[in-house]
C-alpha cells in the first residue's frame, strides 16, 4: 500500500488568533521527536512570500514551519498563494509561479480547480513525510465561504484530519470565538474537531481554570492548553496587522539611535527587517503616519506588491517631501525591491502590470528607471558586497538596470546557477542605495557592513543572527508549548502506528 502520511490540522477562529505560531510549535516538537514533518497551507493571502531552492515562489510563514520541521520548502506546501494588489484583486500563485490576476469574483469562479490542485499537492506531501501539520486561514467558520473553502474544514475533511481549534483570549470573547464557532459549523464538522488551544493569556492561570471547566463542561471537548503571551522571543509574523497603524515616533522617545521603515500600504516582505528588531542599542519602528525623518539614523522604504499606487501615496500623503528633504539633508536611505524602483527617476508600466498602463515618477534619488514586465523573477541569490558574501532571495516583476559604476553588488548564482551580474544602485556620496535583495539581513556580516555606513559602528552583531536566531526561536517555542500544552493528548488525536513512534 502506498504510504500516506497523516494529517492534522489546525484551524482558528479568527485571522491573527495564533494558528501559524501552533502549527510551527508542532512541526518543532515533531521534528524534535524524529519525524518527518511537513507543513501545509492550501491558500495563504500575504504579500509576505519567499522563494524555495527550486525556484518557486510560496508563503512566508510556510517557509518558517518547514525551517522548523527541519526540511526543505517546497511550493507543494502552499500551493495557492494569494498576494493582494487593492480590496478587491489580488494576483494569484500556483503552485510557485504566478498564474493570474484576479478580482474575487473570478477567483471564486476558478475554486474548485484551485481545491483540485491543493489535493495533489497535499497527496504529493502525505507520501513523502510521516505526518503533516494543516493551517488554515482566518476563520473556519465564516458560512458565506464554507461552499467555496479549500483551506479550511473542507481540506481537514479530505484529509481526514483531526482538527486543533485554536482561539485568541487576548481579544476577549474566547467563550464565544469556541462556542460561537462550533454553532456555525454542521454537526459532522464538529465532530472533526478534536479539542482547543487558548492563545495569548496574560496573568494568573489558575484564574482562568474555571473558563477551562466550562469550556469542556460545555462542549464536551478538551482544552489541550493555554498558551501565555511570550516575549522572550520572537517568530517571523505572516501578516502585515503586527504593523498596522503604528504611532509617530520620535527617536528623542528611546535612548538608542532608531532606523525607521515607511509603512507602505501594500507592504510586502517587512520580514527581511526581522534581524534588525534583535539588535541591542538599536531600535527598528514602523511610520505611516507622515512626519519628519532628521533625526533617524536611516529610513528604509520596503517591498510592496504594487509599486505605482504606492509611489503615489507617497505623494498624496506628504511623506515624498519628508523623504526629499531627508535625503536632501543628509539622511541615509535603503530601498529594498519595490523601494529601490521607487528610488529611482521613473517606474514603466507598459503592459499593465499593476493597473491600467502607464508611467509613474520616482523619488529621482537614484540614477535608475524600473520597467514592469513579466515573467516574474523568482531566485534564491547569492551575492557579494564590498567583498562580503551573502545570500538573499528576488521576487519582484521588475526590470532596472543601473549603471555599471554605480552598482551595488555583484550576482554569483541565481537558483544554483553561477552568473556574473550586478544588482541594485548606490549613490555617489553612499548615503542613498537600493537592492531588489529581500534577505539583505540574515547575514550577520552584510548587518555589519550596513550598520557602520549609517554611523552605527558600536551596535554588536551577534553570531546568532538570521537563520541562526530564527531556528533558536523554534526551540524556545517548541519549549514553551510544551511547558503549556497537553502535548500527549494532542498526539492522541494521531493514529496509533504514529503515536507509538512519539513514545
Amino acid at each position: 500500500m502506498t504510504h500516506k502520511a497523516a494529517c492534522l490540522a489546525v484551524l482558528g477562529t479568527g485571522s491573527d488568533v495564533g494558528k501559524s505560531i501552533v502549527a510551527t510549535a508542532l512541526c518543532r516538537i515533531f521534528a524534535n521527536r524524529g519525524l518527518r514533518v511537513a507543513p501545509f497551507k492550501a491558500q495563504n493571502m500575504s504579500n509576505n512570500s519567499g522563494v524555495t531552492p527550486e525556484g518557486a515562489e510560496m508563503g512566508r510563514a510556510q517557509i518558517v514551519q518547514a525551517e522548523a520541521a527541519r526540511t526543505a520548502p517546497h511550493c507543494d506546501m502552499n500551493p495557492v498563494l494569494l498576494k493582494p494588489v487593492s480590496d478587491l484583486g489580488s494576483q494569484v500563485v500556483l503552485n510557485g509561479s504566478a498564474w493570474m490576476d484576479a478580482s474575487s469574483q473570478s477567483y471564486y469562479r476558478n475554486k474548485d480547480f484551485l481545491f483540485a490542485e491543493s489535493r495533489a499537492a497535499l497527496d504529493r506531501l502525505r507520501g513523502a513525510y510521516d505526518v503533516i501539520i494543516l493551517e488554515g486561514a482566518g476563520s473556519c467558520a465564516e458560512v458565506n465561504l464554507m461552499a467555496n473553502d479549500i483551506v479550511n474544514l473542507r481540506m481537514a475533511a479530505y484529509a481526514e484530519a483531526p482538527v486543533v481549534l485554536v482561539a485568541d483570549i487576548d481579544r476577549g470573547g474566547v467563550f464565544a470565538q469556541i462556542v460561537g464557532t462550533l454553532a456555525c459549523i454542521a454537526p459532522e464538522q464538529q465532530a472533526r474537531i478534536g479539542g482547543f488551544v487558548v492563545n495569548r493569556f496574560r496573568g494568573d492561570l489558575s484564574l482562568f481554570r474555571p473558563g477551562i471547566d466550562w469550556i469542556e463542561q460545555y462542549t464536551g471537548k478538551r482544552v489541550f492548553g493555554v498558551l501565555p503571551w511570550f516575549r522572550h522571543f520572537r517568530i517571523e509574523a505572516e501578516d502585515a496587522v503586527v504593523i498596522e497603524s503604528p504611532r509617530p515616533f520620535q527617536p528623542t522617545e528611546a535612548a538608542e539611535p532608531a532606523i525607521a521603515v515607511i509603512r507602505l500600504p501594500h507592504i510586502s516582505n517587512f520580514t527581511d527587517f526581522e534581524p534588525l528588531t534583535q539588535l541591542d542599542g538599536c531600535r527598528l519602528v514602523y511610520l505611516e503616519q507622515p512626519q519628519a525623518l532628521s533625526a533617524f539614523c536611516a529610513v528604509i522604504l520596503p517591498g510592496t506588491k504594487a509599486t505605482c499606487a504606492d509611489l503615489q501615496w507617497l505623494a498624496d500623503s506628504g511623506w515624498r517631501g519628508h523623504l526629499l528633504d531627508y535625503a536632501a539633508g543628509g539622511g541615509h536611505l535603503l530601498g529594498i525591491c519595490g523601494g529601490y524602483q521607487m528610488l529611482g527617476t521613473w517606474v514603466r508600466d507598459p503592459d499593465g502590470i499593476e493597473g491600467a498602463p502607464g508611467a509613474t515618477a520616482g523619488l529621482g534619488l537614484l540614477p535608475v528607471e524600473t520597467v514592469l514586465k513579466a515573467p516574474k523573477t523568482t531566485t534564491l541569490t547569492d551575492f557579494t558586497w564590498d567583498g562580503i558574501a551573502g545570500r538573499g532571495y528576488e521576487i519582484h516583476m521588475g526590470r532596472t538596470q543601473p549603471p555599471e559604476a554605480c552598482s551595488l553588488m555583484t550576482v554569483q548564482a541565481r537558483n544554483r546557477q553561477t552568473c556574473a551580474d550586478r544588482d541594485g544602485c548606490v549613490a555617489a556620496d553612499g548615503r542613498i542605495m537600493g537592492t531588489y535583495m529581500h534577505g539583505l539581513f540574515d547575514t550577520p556580516a552584510i548587518t555589519r557592513r550596513w550598520l557602520a555606513g549609517i554611523g552605527l559602528t558600536r551596535i554588536e552583531v551577534d553570531r546568532l543572527h538570521g537563520p541562526a536566531a530564527r531556528d533558536q526561536a523554534y526551540e524556545h517555542l517548541a519549549a514553551h508549548a510544551l511547558a503549556h500544552l497537553d502535548i500527549e493528548a494532542l498526539t492522541a488525536l494521531l493514529p496509533t502506528s504514529l503515536r507509538e513512534r512519539l513514545r
